[in-house]
Formats: C-alpha cells, structure tokens, sequence
C-alpha cells in the first residue's frame, strides 16, 4: 500500500491523450491496479479508435475489464474492481 493511503483505497485516475504514445500510460495504470478513464474527446476521431484499440487490447491482455461511459470515453479497471455503471 503507498504511503497516504488507507485500506480499500482503489485510485482512479483520468488520462487525455493528445497522442497515441500516451494510451500506454493507461495500461500500465491498470498494470498497477488503477482504474482509468480515458477521455478520447481531444483526439482526432481515427486516432481516438487507434488508441482506444490499444489500450483495450493492452488491458485486456492483464484481465482486466473496459466500460463505455460516454462518448470517446471509455472505463478501464483491474480485474476484481467491481464497476456499476447503472
């Protein structure tokens, strides 16, 4: 557990990408049990899906999980994160 943090703490950490190189920060965040919400929106539309298939192939290699929360914003948690998106 880092320092500062208290037991059942799950960090959730929000990334927007400008480039495709930068989906790569979110795998590895969800590699080190953060979920993240990728924002898409900044992205040019062909280069938002490039990313987005990415970093969906890269989390699920880690069996972890991904959630469409809007438009050109996607959900990516570890597994074992519970994600309830009523």
């Amino acid at each position: 557990m880092n320092s500062g943090q208290h037991p059942g703490f799950h960090e959730v950490l929000v990334v927007t990408p400008l480039q495709f190189e930068q989906g790569a920060e979110a795998v590895l965040a969800v590699r080190n049990q953060c979920t993240v919400v990728l924002n898409l929106t900044e992205m040019e539309p062909s280069l938002a899906q490039r990313t987005a298939d990415f970093v969906s192939g890269g989390v699920r290699a880690l069996d972890g999980q991904e959630h469409r929360v809007g438009e050109r914003v996607l959900l990516f948690a570890p597994a074992g994160v519970n994600v309830n998106l009523s």
